[in-house]
């Protein structure tokens, strides 16, 4: 098969199953998803969207984050992973939004990735999901499932992936697609034992041709 077919019957199958496919951290505005991805790293977003209610109940904004107390922050997040430098990445994009971006949250690659704790992924969730930008955010899901599915082929790193995907996918369904992949690697190609007893994708992944079921 070609890859052009491959990425078309992927593309037809979850345009069909997952139309409105789309992030599933809790969010209000640009600032309250910024904070969300933050704390998202290597934690699970239900693990986040349990305490951000809170956070954002005493910080609302930037204004109010930039002023928190160290202790006062920790004491909401300290359930999630690596609490201690969240808590200092918090509180320090909160001031540099407000020193050196009038209190926005920027909607560039380059400028979001020099706010602590930010990095290419988080940049690209952001800019994709607020602003539709084609940017690809690749995390353990789509990283496995684009793999398997033999969307990408020999991408040893997250980059690699982002590029080989970013070329492959019509540019306006980029930032749909980030959803489609995480979304299937989360409750469909999981990490151990992958469902593909109810995959719709099967008869295109190279996954389940080298291993077929028993």
């Amino acid at each position: 098969m070609k890859i052009a077919e491959r990425y078309q019957f992927v593309i037809d199958y979850f345009s069909k199953h997952a139309p409105e496919a789309e992030t599933e951290l809790y969010y209000e505005n640009p600032f309250q998803l910024l904070v969300a991805v933050i704390l998202s790293a290597q934690c699970t977003d239900k693990r986040v969207n349990m305490i951000t209610p809170k956070i954002f109940q005493k910080f609302p904004d930037h204004e109010s984050m930039s002023k928190a107390s160290f202790d006062e922050l920790f004491s909401i997040i300290k359930s999630i992973s690596y609490p201690n430098n969240k808590t200092k990445h918090l509180i320090a994009m909160a001031t540099i939004l407000k020193e050196r971006f009038e209190g926005k949250v920027p909607m560039k690659v380059e400028e979001l990735i020099t706010l602590p704790g930010v990095g290419r992924k988080t940049a690209n969730v952001i800019t994709s999901v607020i602003d539709k930008q084609p940017n690809m955010a690749v995390d353990t899901h789509v990283f496995r499932v684009s793999s398997r599915i033999g969307l990408t082929k020999n991408a040893k790193t997250p980059v690699a992936t982002e590029r080989q995907l970013v070329r492959h996918f019509p540019k306006e369904l980029i930032h749909k697609a980030h959803h489609w992949l995480i979304l299937h690697g989360r409750y469909t190609c999981v990490a151990r034992n992958p469902k593909c007893d109810v995959c719709g994708l099967t008869s295109v992944c190279k996954f389940f041709k080298e291993n077929p079921p028993a």
